[in-house]
């Protein structure tokens, strides 16, 4: 008798029964490659995948390149490995806000850590609010590093004028960093903020987005300066000496220095 008849049918059926609460890393590893490899022992290759890159973080973090180093990844099985975090940050941040609804600083930074999951690049994205404070969009403007040669006033300034936004909000990441600013980050903050408030599209916040965690910048520099009665429900509820959260647990700050 063949132990490994029917395999994958059993697999899916114990995942659909309970979900992925009782499988081990190899095990959820090797679901997901089914859909990608028709015929093929995914749970060995698994094993694989895991003694290279450490754990399933690793291995879905991985550059499509390296993953196609290992024997049995090709490009359709790398394609599906990456896709996951970045299609589980659109459903958490879609999780987090809805457009349309009105923003606090704790919701919007979960919803930029939801977006940049997966991403190994750097990647700057603008929110436009209007004068409630609703999101009316969120859109990627730039990949590459945050600086003032790249980002411009006009950059940012074109999609809130076309989508009459009263306020913007910007947010990039640290890829394989921390969610502390460099004083590149503070001085370009600076040069948006004041470029945009002149033409009359202040910029209420810019994030920075590393490992799981965020830092409203702006608070950081400004602090209770930038206070009036908007910015305050805004930030309502938000420690003011702390900045970093997990998405892991989103309602419960997890502090860093």
């Amino acid at each position: 008798m063949n132990p490994h008849k029917d395999h994958r049918s059993r697999v899916k059926a114990r995942f659909m029964a309970e979900g992925l609460g009782g499988f081990e890393e190899h095990n959820a590893l090797e679901l997901l490659l089914f859909y990608a490899i028709p015929q093929k022992d995914t749970n060995e290759l698994a094993h694989a995948l895991l003694a290279r890159f450490g754990n399933l973080a690793g291995v879905l973090d991985a550059d499509p390149a390296v993953l196609m180093e290992v024997d049995g990844i090709g490009e359709h099985a790398a394609t599906l490995l990456k896709l996951i975090p970045q299609l589980a940050g659109r459903y958490y941040a879609e999780c987090e806000v809805e457009e349309g609804s009105a923003i606090t600083a704790d919701a919007l930074g979960r919803m930029f850590v939801a977006k940049f999951l997966g991403e190994t690049n750097e990647v700057v994205y603008l929110t436009m609010l209007d004068n409630s404070m609703r999101i009316i969009d969120t859109i990627k403007v730039f990949n590459g590093s945050v600086n003032s040669a790249h980002i411009s006033p006009r950059m940012l300034a074109e999609p809130c004028i076309l989508r009459k936004a009263a306020i913007a909000v910007i947010a990039h990441n640290h890829p394989n960093g921390v969610a502390v600013p460099s004083s590149e980050d503070m001085t370009t903050t600076t040069n948006i903020d004041l470029a945009l408030k002149s033409l009359g599209i202040p910029l209420l916040e810019h994030y920075i987005v590393a490992s799981g965690k965020y830092l409203p910048l702006m608070y950081k520099m400004n602090g209770l300066i930038r206070q009036n009665a908007q910015t305050s429900e805004f930030y309502a509820g938000m420690d003011t000496s702390k900045f970093y959260f997990d998405l892991k647990k989103p309602k419960t700050p997890n502090y860093e220095g």
